[in-house]
């Protein structure tokens, strides 16, 4: 990964719920499952910065869902991966995973 393509922790986190939440990822909905699967709490301002920052890497595309009553004739910009967001999330994951692997089992041996 270049410079521009790598991930920051808020941004691996959000593509990672993205996912998750296929076909129903908006910015509240991403903002209220890390907070139930993390405890981490973010406003909602800088779940949308980081949408459409990884928009803008290519990572994530969006579409309008239809106005609702509830929200005041107010449409969702809902968000889903590209397959350009799933690779740099598999390129992640599998660095993460090699690191992990590569730590000696004498590492693990805490004492009291």
């Amino acid at each position: 990964m270049s410079k521009g393509e790598h991930l920051g922790e808020l941004e691996e986190l959000i593509l990672l719920t993205v996912g998750s939440l296929y076909g129903e990822a908006y910015g509240v909905s991403i903002m209220d499952e890390i907070k139930a699967q993390s405890g981490r709490e973010l406003n909602v301002s800088a779940v949308h910065a980081v949408l459409k920052r990884l928009e803008t890497k290519g990572y994530l595309k969006s579409y309008m869902g239809g106005a609702t009553q509830e929200r005041g004739g107010r449409r969702k910009r809902y968000f889903t991966l590209t397959q350009a967001g799933k690779l740099t999330l598999d390129q992640s994951m599998s660095y993460r995973m090699k690191l992990y692997n590569n730590i000696p089992d004498i590492s693990f041996n805490f004492s009291a």
